[in-house]
Formats: structure tokens, C-alpha cells, sequence
């Protein structure tokens, strides 16, 4: 018997989009959920999201986003 598969950061990157795209104009939280959008695109991983997101600058960007991306990720499984 097969289980599950976890999504994929395409499916992680669309949930972030959804979310990105519902915030208002102009906040962290659109900033936040965009980022972690592209980047869940454009990485193969989890992991690989999260050192990128580790780069993001300033930090009051990158704390969020990384937090983000571990809430997404953990709804997942």
C-alpha cells in the first residue's frame, strides 16, 4: 500500500500565490507570501526554499517568509 504524497513546491509556490494575491497592496504580509511564492517556483525542495529565503534582505522580510514556508510546508504532511 502506497502513501500519500507530500506536495511539491509548485503546490506550496500556488498557496503562497493564493495567499499573496488575497493580501492588500503594500503589506508585509503580500510582500511575504510572494516571496515565498517565487521562490517555492523556482527551487526544487523545501530545503532549498529555505536557504534561499535565508538570503532575503531586510530581516523583517526574511523571518516571516522562512516561518512561512515552515507553516506551508508542515500542512502538507
Amino acid at each position: 500500500m502506497s502513501t500519500p504524497s507530500k506536495r511539491d513546491n509548485l503546490d506550496l509556490a500556488t498557496t503562497a500565490r493564493a495567499m499573496a494575491d488575497s493580501a492588500p497592496a503594500g503589506t508585509l504580509e503580500k510582500a511575504v507570501a510572494g516571496s515565498v511564492a517565487v521562490t517555492c517556483a523556482t527551487t526544487r525542495t523545501i530545503d532549498e526554499a529555505r536557504s534561499v529565503l535565508g538570503g532575503i534582505v531586510p530581516e523583517e522580510l526574511r523571518q516571516p517568509a522562512i516561518e512561512l514556508l515552515e507553516r506551508l510546508s508542515a500542512e502538507q504532511e
